[in-house]
């Protein structure tokens, strides 16, 4: 080769992209050949990114008469390679045109930091990894796809420590291994975490196995740990779905409660046409309501292992360090009752509604408790080992009830037409949040199955899209009028006089 071998790197902020260019120059120049590195500066939030872009000559310098001429920007279908952190990331250089399918490698994280504009839709505004993913390997001449973070994660070290063993292993640039190890220890940046992930990124690479593996991995895959007969007896379309649900409901409770949604999801598949797509989205819906947040799952999801990982490497705690992490709980009235048999809870929710309704303040319990102690951790734990007691709680028996009139919606719909069951079934997605904001939404959802009764597909899709507009309800009930369906009941609130402290004395 005459021609320089280009590469393009693409990092968020805070990710080392800085730091990898200077590694792999560094590596450059102890091998001996000529390189050249510029860089796009970008903002350090998820609204943008920082691109780096290396040409290497695969001449020797004592080979050269003169000093190369080497571009300071990449070239739209000249790119041999490209190395991403973050899969939008690689992408969007795809969708520049940067990527052709005759000469570019894509090497990419499949780890997803959300734009604004992802966050901000009150449903759910993620972009299809599964898309993205399609749209790279249909443009790369090869790609590998996995997940960098959660390498970098596991071997304690940045990024881009494990970017750098994936361009060691890939061969692009005529160097040894030796010349980015000596690069990598020379910076003395967490070196022997650092040479662990840049050593397990670069056998992975080598072995050109990293696609099948994260497509096939048997330990790691909710869908291959339930190849059971129950599980290939769905329609293929849905079993991965299925699958997922079926997992997250056996973590979530027992092996029952997931018994439970399959059987519930079949009850909707008897009725589905061909497609099985309103079988999928309910496959989702289901799983995330009957998955439903309470101090339970609150206590067992704060007390994993893996969240104390997570929060160490948020804040980047170094080996030696002491990290301590408290944990603020207020559960009112509601959250206690949820535990408590109907005998228990109404009167205690009566009392509640009362206090409300006498302007005064909801009760609850403000508790600090530090997770990172023994005292602490055996509290969460013993909190969380309640879950056998959520099924003859009230807030229990009330979501299955509401669950059970939603599939039934679904199942009249598919009776009457595929379309209106579809549109029924992704009525579930108004589903979320907790506490206040979770009522809200159920009060829109029950309003909307029995205003459906007289509406076709197109109705209730457009009543779903205004529900999920604002959670107070306004465009939802501008919609309504506009079906001639009757608005949302105006909820109870109670009057609050105040006295006024300040007094005018008059003359």
């Amino acid at each position: 080769m005459t021609q320089p071998i280009s590469l393009l790197i693409c990092a968020l902020g805070g990710e080392g992209g800085g730091l990898l260019s200077e590694w792999l120059m560094h590596a450059a120049r102890l091998a001996g050949y000529p390189a050249q590195s510029t860089s796009i500066p970008g903002v350090a939030q998820r609204t943008g990114a920082t691109t780096y872009y290396i040409e290497v000559l695969p001449t020797p310098l004592s080979a050269l008469s003169s000093p190369p001429v080497f571009s300071l920007n990449p070239v739209p279908g000249a790119l041999d390679a490209l190395l991403s952190s973050e899969l939008l990331e690689t992408a969007r250089q795809a969708a520049l045109g940067l990527v052709s399918p005759e000469r570019t490698r894509v090497f990419s994280s499949t780890a997803r930091a959300l734009t604004t504009q992802e966050r901000m839709p009150l449903g759910d505004g993620r972009l299809d990894s599964e898309q993205l993913m399609q749209l790279v390997n249909e443009f790369a001449l090869k790609a590998q796809l996995w997940d960098f973070g959660e390498m970098a994660r596991a071997n304690g070290t940045l990024v881009s420590a494990v970017m750098l063993g994936v361009v060691a292993g890939s061969g692009l640039f005529p160097f040894e291994r030796a010349h980015f190890e000596a690069a990598l220890q020379h910076s003395g940046v967490h070196s022997a975490a650092s040479l662990r992930g840049f050593q397990q990124a670069f056998e992975r690479v080598q072995t050109g196995t990293a696609l099948q593996a994260m497509l096939q991995d048997e330990d790691a895959s909710p869908a291959t740990k339930l190849r059971s007969a129950q599980l290939q007896s769905l329609p293929e379309s849905v079993q991965d779905m299925a699958a997922l649900g079926h997992a997250r409901l056996l973590d979530y409770q027992s092996a029952a409660y997931a018994d439970l949604y399959l059987q519930r999801l079949r009850e909707v598949m008897a009725l589905d046409d061909a497609s099985y797509s309103t079988s999928r989205d309910t496959a989702r819906w289901l799983a995330l309501w009957m998955a439903f947040d309470d101090i339970v799952r609150v206590a067992d999801l704060k007390s994993r292992a893996s969240r104390m990982q997570r929060v160490a490497a948020e804040v980047k705690a170094q080996p030696g360090d002491l990290l301590k992490v408290y944990d603020h709980f207020k559960p009112g009235v509601p959250e206690l009752a949820a535990l408590l048999p109907q005998v228990l809870a109404a009167p205690l929710l009566r009392w509640h509604a009362k206090r409300l309704l006498r302007g005064q303040a909801p009760w609850a319990l403000a508790l600090k408790v530090g997770s990172h102690s023994v005292l602490g951790l055996l509290a969460l734990r013993a909190l969380a080992s309640l879950k056998w007691l959520r099924p003859y709680g009230s807030r229990y028996q009330q979501e299955q009830a509401d669950i059970a009139l939603w599939l039934q919606a679904v199942r009249r719909g598919l009776q009457q037409d595929p379309a209106l069951g579809l549109a029924l079934a992704r009525c579930g997605q108004l589903i979320k949040g907790y506490g206040s904001t979770n009522e809200r939404a159920k009060r829109h959802l029950q309003h909307i199955l029995q205003a459906s009764s007289q509406w076709d597909a197109q109705a209730v899709d457009q009543a779903r899209e205004a529900a999920l507009q604002d959670e107070a309800g306004t465009a939802l009930n501008q919609q309504l009028t506009a079906l001639g369906a009757p608005p949302l009941p105006v909820g109870v609130q109670p009057l609050r006089f105040v006295r006024n402290a300040t007094r005018v004395n008059k003359p």
